[in-house]
């Protein structure tokens, strides 16, 4: 079969539709998150409460296609990575998913009571739910920066040499700390233009304010982590960008610095971090001029900004080994098949548009404003 795209190509376009589908799952999923993570502290009463939950309860089933259309991408497209990956990080990821079961199983049994004491128990499982996810979710970027700690054999067995605790350093930390400041300020943004005016937006944008300065100081001490840290990778040798996918014809060293070799090389991807420091001061705009779209468009920018700096900095880097640098694996040594790639690209280009009609289609439909007299007449909401 003779494909019109050549292998470089394609592998470039699905580490590109990668960051597409992290991104989308961050903007969407991601302030479904930030909104609950934010839940116990910007409403006071149960209506206030019920109120913030409302405002996530159409869309945030909806919402997790991302997460499993990003897994799904990696299966397919990159399988050294998708194997390495969801065995290596097989309890951090156990740990994500048993969170985020609480947030249907909140959704559905909160009310279900009217006891004050349960109604408060789901409210923080709900936290959980929200807090939880966003945490690991930037852990696991922070180990992904820094290096997993695999190796690959002779016959391309991987053996992870790992611990769930050797996954919590200062630097993942920090990582883990952006993510959830960056998702709160992006649930803050969501609550300011979903929520009824009053003490829950309130509440939501000094929280946003909190969350947006946070995501400017930890954006800005991770850039110094891995500027000046023990970081970087980079490829040795002559790269076939267009040979067959062996993590063994392609070796790779540890490089301090290597992270930020791209932006040298290539100055228009300074856009991406230049993005997640603007994102943060536009919602902080927004809050100060109370405009939810403004505070929503910013949060939304970060998000964009800070998760396309990780992509564009490691490039062609996917999951580095920290304890075996050659057993590295990048968009020339990890992906799938030319024809696998060629297939699964035009079924992205068929099915993706309707996804996307779709969801704008729900978004338009859905879109107004949670008001407190809805909460007492509509007996369908949560």
């Amino acid at each position: 079969m003779s494909i019109p795209l050549d292998y470089e190509i394609l592998r470039l376009i699905w580490w590109a539709l990668l960051g597409v589908l992290l991104i989308g799952f961050a903007l969407t999923d991601g302030f479904d998150l930030g909104t609950a993570a934010l839940l116990p502290f910007v409403g006071r009463t149960d209506e206030e409460r019920r109120m913030v939950i409302n405002t996530v309860g159409p869309t945030w089933e909806g919402n997790q296609v991302w997460f499993i259309l990003g897994g799904g991408a990696i299966f397919a497209a990159w399988p050294f990575v998708y194997a390495v990956s969801f065995s290596g990080f097989y309890l951090a990821m156990f740990l994500v998913l048993a969170a985020l079961i609480l947030r249907p199983v909140g959704f559905k049994y909160r009310s279900k009571h009217a006891d004050a004491g349960w109604r408060a128990r789901w409210d923080w499982a709900l936290f959980l739910g929200g807090f939880v996810p966003a945490l690991v979710f930037g852990v696991a970027v922070g180990n992904v920066l820094l290096g997993a700690p695999f190796r690959l054999d002779s016959d391309l067995r991987s053996f992870y040499e790992g611990t769930l605790l050797g996954l919590f350093t200062p630097f993942t930390l920090i990582t883990g700390l952006l993510s959830v400041a960056m998702l709160m300020l992006h649930g803050a943004g969501w609550l300011s233009l979903k929520a009824e005016q009053g003490p829950v937006v309130a509440r939501a944008q000094r929280y946003g304010t909190i969350a947006a300065i946070l995501s400017i100081l930890l954006f800005a001490v991770g850039g110094a982590f891995i500027a000046y840290g023990d970081m970087g990778y980079r490829l040795v040798g002559v790269v076939d960008t267009n040979g067959p996918s062996n993590p063994h014809l392609i070796q790779a060293v540890k490089a301090p610095g290597a992270w930020l070799a791209n932006y040298g090389a290539h100055p228009w991807m300074l856009a991406a971090p230049l993005l997640g420091f603007l994102g943060p001061v536009l919602a902080l705009i927004g809050i100060r001029s109370r405009s939810g779209t403004l505070v929503f468009t910013g949060s939304s920018l970060a998000n964009i900004g800070i998760i396309a700096t990780v992509g564009l900095s490691m490039f062609p880097f996917i999951l580095p080994s920290a304890i075996d640098p050659a057993s590295s694996l990048t968009a020339w040594n990890a992906s799938s098949s030319h024809l696998t790639l060629f297939i699964m690209l035009v079924c992205t280009l068929v099915f993706l548009p309707i996804v996307l009609a779709y969801t704008a289609w729900v978004y338009k439909v859905m879109f107004g404003r949670v008001t407190r007299e809805e909460l007492r007449l509509n007996p369908d909401l949560y």
